[in-house]
């Protein structure tokens, strides 16, 4: 069963609180590297695991996070509370993400000039960065597909290349870019669907 909460349709379930609390707590574990690391996770639960977000839905909720200010994970952590229980769900999902760092950070405060020397340490890290990186490729690749879908190989190839250039040669701000895309996502979709309805009243008339 669904009803709608702030808007959005979401499942009516006891057991969103702590499926919420689990996944975020978890995420703040396991998201080694930074909110980019992160990302993965999180789809993981929210997309295939719980069923909170389709693709789509959170494809445009990262571009949001993205080009707004602060940490990426927490942003996504507290769209996720608010979609599925409000201000409080929005609450209780950001201090289950933060805490495992929380935590880490005061337990690791008095040993942390060891371990910054520690080879043991950097070999963790040499372990783990190529499973990210994986990840991440993992999740552009699927972006990728959806954007081949929607955009055609051409125009979904010239947007990446432009993507590039804008980042890498012009050195643009990730968010600017991110809100030039967004903008021509709508002005593209707006004028496909007024297209469509043409066509559909034509169809009609004829």
């Amino acid at each position: 069963m669904r009803f709608v909460q702030g808007g959005y349709h979401v499942k009516s379930t006891q057991n969103d609180y702590i499926q919420l609390a689990t996944s975020m707590f978890k995420t703040g574990i396991l998201g080694y590297g930074g909110g980019p690391s992160v990302i993965p996770l999180i789809r993981h639960d929210a997309v295939m695991r719980y069923d909170w977000l389709n693709d789509d839905e959170f494809g445009e909720t990262l571009a949001i996070a993205n080009a707004l200010p602060g940490p990426i994970a927490t942003k996504m952590a507290a769209y996720l509370g608010y979609k599925l229980k409000g201000v409080r769900g929005a609450i209780v999902s950001v201090l289950a993400h933060i805490l495992p760092s929380c935590i880490a950070m005061i337990a690791l405060l008095s040993a942390i000039n060891y371990l910054s020397g520690s080879k043991v340490v950097a070999g963790m890290i040499a372990g783990v960065s190529p499973v990210i990186a994986v990840m991440l490729g993992l999740m552009a690749y699927e972006f990728a597909q959806k954007a081949y879908k929607g955009l055609g190989k051409w125009l979904g190839l010239s947007f990446f290349l432009l993507a590039l250039i804008l980042l890498e040669v012009v050195q643009l701000h990730p968010a600017i870019v991110i809100v030039l895309f967004l903008a021509y996502g709508t002005i593209h979709y707006r004028a496909i669907a007024k297209v469509k309805r043409k066509q559909d009243k034509e169809g009609e008339t004829s």
